[in-house]
């Protein structure tokens, strides 16, 4: 169960990480002021949780850190789901990526507060004021894109059509979320599934978003260490340093 304990904080740690990095790229180019420091502060509320994560699965792998876990581990290593992989487009792409994993989030927090982990639970109680956050900050702006010029609507409506056949994989059960949901650390992820899409389906439809109906093709399989090339383009960026100078300190 270590193993499986291991991998968990991995998913959670690194999809927090990578969608961090993706925060971090849009710095400085945000429509207002406002809305730049909003979403950096977004930023590192995630890196914060990564961190968190990323600490706890080292401390149960032994002789590691976080930072080296963020810094030296190899693409195959990486847990993250490839939904917070995707490159960052325009405004409408970068909000309705973030919305659908504040309202995945919202959830999945809202259940790891029962963990019977103590450090899971420690986590997810300080995280669960974060996300309330962001998700009220995500859900306000699907509302004002969706309900405002056309040319906005019809940005978010291809941002949701494109990011959709991401979706499937935050509700994939594999053995590390069975092992969690028997040893009452974590739902099955399969579980959050129906609170998720009435959340989801609720904010879309006040917006006038339409849910994508047909998806030729699913990509799921993140969480067990396949990945698409995003994810190689942000570690080679995010590693360089790190691998150039192995022995550099602070």
């Amino acid at each position: 169960m270590k193993n499986e304990l291991i991998d968990y904080c991995l998913r959670l740690g690194d999809s927090s990480l990578i969608l961090s990095h993706r925060i971090a790229e849009y710095c400085s180019k945000a429509p207002i002021l406002e809305e730049d420091l909003a979403i950096t502060n977004v930023g590192l509320d995630l890196l914060g949780q990564a961190e968190n994560f990323l600490t706890y699965a080292a401390e149960l792998k032994g002789d590691t850190t976080a930072d080296l876990l963020t810094f030296k581990r190899r693409e195959g290593d990486f847990r993250c789901l490839h939904l917070v992989q995707t490159p960052n487009t325009d405004f409408a792409f970068i909000l309705a990526r973030q919305f659908l994993m504040d309202c995945y989030h919202q959830i999945l927090f809202s259940k790891l507060i029962s963990s019977e982990d103590e450090t899971i639970l420690g986590i997810s109680k300080k995280a669960i004021k974060e996300v309330n956050y962001h998700l009220d900050r995500s859900n306000d702006w699907i509302k004002r894109l969706g309900l405002g010029t056309t040319e906005s609507n019809e940005r978010l409506q291809n941002a949701v059509n494109d990011l959709w056949m991401y979706t499937d994989e935050l509700f994939i059960d594999n053995s590390t979320d069975i092992a969690m949901n028997k040893n009452k650390i974590a739902p099955l992820s399969s579980n959050l599934k129906s609170d998720w899409l009435e959340m989801v389906e609720s904010a879309l439809k006040f917006s006038e978003i339409k849910i994508p109906q047909e998806i030729r093709y699913s990509l799921r399989y993140g969480k067990d260490g396949f990945h698409t090339e995003y994810l190689g383009f942000i570690l080679a960026e995010m590693q360089h340093l790190p691998l150039l100078y192995p022995d550099a300190t602070w």
